[in-house]
């Protein structure tokens, strides 16, 4: 199979509640990620923008989101040394 046929059978489509559950969140916080614009969501539905709407998230769209959401470490600060009180600098 080629073509656009092909690129979609190879994306994989999650629900609200399996994303929630592969993230140990609730549905209703992924519905919030949605509806906040955070996470992209695809409306399935019969009839998109009427009625209650069938959301899925594409696998690729879940990994660009976490990786948004990635916590990097902070760089460590060098420590200053103490003043020696009985040294005196003359430079």
């Amino acid at each position: 199979m080629t073509g656009p046929s092909a690129k979609l059978a190879a994306v994989q489509f999650l629900t609200p509640p399996a994303v929630a559950k592969r993230l140990g969140v609730s549905a209703e916080k992924v519905l919030r990620w949605i509806r906040a614009g955070e996470l992209r969501g695809i409306d399935v539905s019969e009839r998109p923008g009427v009625g209650r709407p069938r959301f899925r998230i594409d696998s690729l769209d879940l990994t660009v989101f976490l990786e948004r959401r990635a916590v990097t470490p902070s760089p460590k600060t060098c420590r200053r040394r103490r003043r020696d009180p009985n040294v005196t600098e003359y430079f």
